[in-house]
């Protein structure tokens, strides 16, 4: 993955001509390094929501040319969708994924504004983290009254564009304004109903959103909204914190559905937002269906929905990813209306380097035989870090086995517990598996250096020196995860499912073998560093966890041994 990554997700007011969509998003892949990660266009809402990450200026540039495409194609006088838009190129939102703070994304974004206005004398508002007025941060100050309302608040000084500002004109009537800023990642999200009606999915959208609801007079539902003493309108708030929500309905699947933006995912969580509108929509005699991601989301929002429904059922969240994501898939109905591919709607899963094959993801055979071939790497550090996690998966197994075992349903928390510990294990230790074989090769990628002369023999042997220290950490922080499997061992050994005793055995001598196998490869790679001093304290540390290690392996076996 680049250093600096900024994700960038333009919505263009086309969700129904092909060749349109494909048009601008041929100009944002030809403009520069990014990739496209998500194309998701809507018939209804005649709008295309489009995802692309890549590093800054890069990202700057695609941008620019898919809104100056969109403002070659799509002629706004023309428009009409179920979405709020504004303009051809509707919103613009960067968003920092790595490497680059929210206020790094909002400088880049003014740029961006500055440059379309410009360049393509398109209007263009700030908003979220680029706004210029605190106002503005809010997307629906920036979009009131849509397109239509452009004719009125342009060339004024309150209402105008932050750029490109200027009285209405036969341009700024077919690209319409665009709306340019920078916001943390956001959740798009829509709750499908079991019902046709838009009034209904809009008093439980409503219900849940922050702004709430107008007040009325007599409480009524056609009372005249109720005004403070200064004149503004009195709401009653929603029940979710950081959401925006609307009710319509969807031609295309023949449901309402209530549309929501989750701006905040700490505050409140996609799972949280589920919930909240299904308690909603049943106080109402609807039910929430299923649930449509519109766009990318990140696995954080998935793996916590799945393990707070798996928590829900009292079943262990030491699972792996992938199955718990699945729970989250069911749970939400995630996969209602079309199939939810993780791979396409992940974002890290979208964007992780997939270019270089990785051993942890080759079958056991395929593992066996790379590790038999001619080939020193993989070798014995990676399989060292092999054998720790497995000792680790073994743990794991019996605080699930347990977790699920009957007449033990009061104690799913505690194996939980130790489950998800474990998986944790796992998951670092088969990370070690391809960062051993990685340093391997870039000690073999120092002989490759040059050597002709006295500054490039200086720079060889400094590279040599960092690569061979590298590769001697490496295998001692195998040893570091792996001694960590034996208090796992121990605690299912003692306290887990009595039929599964041996394989807590199993795991504390799979962690011991981890240990002892990495032990040879520190001592090995310490023996090349000139850094004596360092290259003792390394060593010296790895026997000492050596030594710890098999004290703790031979307290596990007497209790497995007394157990079977």
């Amino acid at each position: 993955m680049k250093t600096r990554l900024v994700e960038c997700v333009p919505n263009f007011s086309e969700g129904r001509d092909k060749n349109v969509i494909k048009a601008i998003t041929d100009a944002i892949c030809a403009a520069s390094d990014v990739r496209l990660l998500d194309v998701d266009p809507g018939e209804a809402t005649n709008r295309t929501v489009v995802t692309f990450v890549g590093e800054p200026d890069d990202v700057l540039e695609a941008a620019f040319q898919g809104i100056k495409k969109a403002a070659e194609l799509i002629d706004m006088r023309q428009h009409h969708g179920a979405h709020p838009r504004m303009g051809a190129t509707d919103v613009c939102p960067f968003v920092p994924v790595s490497g680059i703070t929210l206020e790094e994304c909002a400088e880049l974004s003014r740029k961006l504004a500055k440059r379309v206005a410009d360049e393509l004398g398109i209007p263009v508002y700030c908003y979220e983290a680029a706004a210029f007025r605190p106002e503005r941060k809010n997307l629906a100050v920036c979009r009131k009254g849509e397109y239509e309302a452009l004719a009125d608040r342009m060339g004024t000084e309150k209402e105008g564009p932050d750029f490109g500002n200027r009285p209405f004109d036969e341009a700024a009537a077919r690209t319409g304004a665009t709306t340019i800023g920078a916001r943390n990642f956001l959740i798009a999200v829509n709750f499908n109903l079991n019902t046709t009606s838009t009034r209904r999915a809009n008093a439980i959208a409503f219900d849940v959103r922050e702004k709430g609801r107008p007040m009325r007079e007599g409480g009524k539902p056609n009372g005249k909204p109720m005004k403070d003493a200064d004149g503004k309108p009195i709401t009653i708030p929603g029940t979710l914190p950081c959401t925006k929500a609307i009710g319509w309905y969807i031609d295309e699947y023949g449901i309402a559905q209530v549309s929501m933006n989750i701006t905040d995912i700490n505050t409140t969580p996609l799972h949280v937002a589920f919930d909240e509108v299904c308690r909603a929509a049943n106080e109402r005699g609807i039910r929430v269906t299923g649930t449509e991601i519109v766009g990318l989301v990140p696995k954080s929002a998935i793996v916590d929905a799945g393990r707070y429904f798996l928590h829900k059922q009292q079943r262990s969240s030491g699972i792996p990813e992938s199955e718990i994501i699945r729970m989250a898939v069911k749970s939400m109905g995630l996969d209602e209306l079309k199939p939810f591919e993780s791979g396409e709607k992940i974002i890290e899963y979208m964007i992780a380097d997939d270019k270089n094959k990785k051993l942890v993801d080759m079958t056991c055979r395929a593992f066996a035989d790379e590790t038999a071939s001619e080939s020193p790497a993989p070798g014995g550090g990676s399989i060292s870090a092999y054998m720790g996690s497995l000792g680790a998966a073994l743990a794991t197994m019996v605080a699930n086995l347990s977790a699920h075992k009957a007449g033990w349903d009061d104690r799913w928390k505690e194996f939980s517990d130790v489950a998800e510990q474990g998986r944790a294990l796992v998951d670092s230790l088969l990370h070690l598996v391809d960062e051993d074989t990685e340093a391997f090769n870039g000690i073999m990628a120092v002989f490759a250096m040059p050597k002709g002369t006295d500054a490039e023999k200086a720079a060889r042997d400094e590279a040599m020196e960092r690569a061979t220290e590298y590769a001697t950490r490496v295998p001692l922080r195998t040893m570091e995860e792996s001694v960590k499997v034996f208090p796992l061992a121990m605690q299912m050994a003692e306290n887990g499912n009595p039929a599964s005793v041996s394989d807590a055995g199993v795991g504390a001598l799979a962690a011991r073998a981890a240990v002892r196998g990495a032990l040879l490869n520190v001592k090995i790679n310490a023996a090349g560093l000139k850094n004596r001093q360092l290259a003792d304290e390394l060593v010296g540390r790895a026997e000492a966890i050596a030594k710890e290690a098999a004290e703790l392996e031979e307290s596990v076996l007497k209790v497995v041994e007394s157990k079977i």
